[in-house]
């Protein structure tokens, strides 16, 4: 069977379109550590904002709607809110990378 170049579709000659085209894949691993420690450098910029500038009307309290048994604030709950915050940046990679790739994997490319 002859094969011809058309864009991102290699066309053969039994009329079979196949794509060349595929999306890159997200590395799980490293979205994980990426969303992790930007969740945990998040937080720690939150909790220094409260003690550099407590009067701000920012509700640091609504970081105990995410973060189970935090509150402001005690050394504890402070190592407690660093180690969920890192937990959900993990658990949001683990559920999106593998899901991201599989639709990647599925979807034409989008037409130039």
């Amino acid at each position: 069977m002859l094969a011809k170049a058309h864009g991102n579709e290699v066309l053969r000659r039994d009329s079979v379109v196949r794509h060349a085209y595929q999306a890159p894949l997200v590395p799980v691993l490293a979205l994980g550590l990426a969303s992790s420690l930007f969740l945990s450098i998040s937080f720690v910029l939150c909790v220094l904002g409260y003690l550099l500038f407590p009067s701000l009307p920012v509700p640091h309290a609504a970081l105990s709607l995410f973060l189970p048994g935090f509150e402001l604030l005690t050394f504890r709950s402070f190592l407690l809110g660093l180690v969920e915050s890192f937990g959900w940046g993990w658990y949001i990679s683990l559920i999106f990378g593998p899901l991201y790739n599989f639709f990647a994997a599925r979807v034409q490319a989008p037409r130039a």
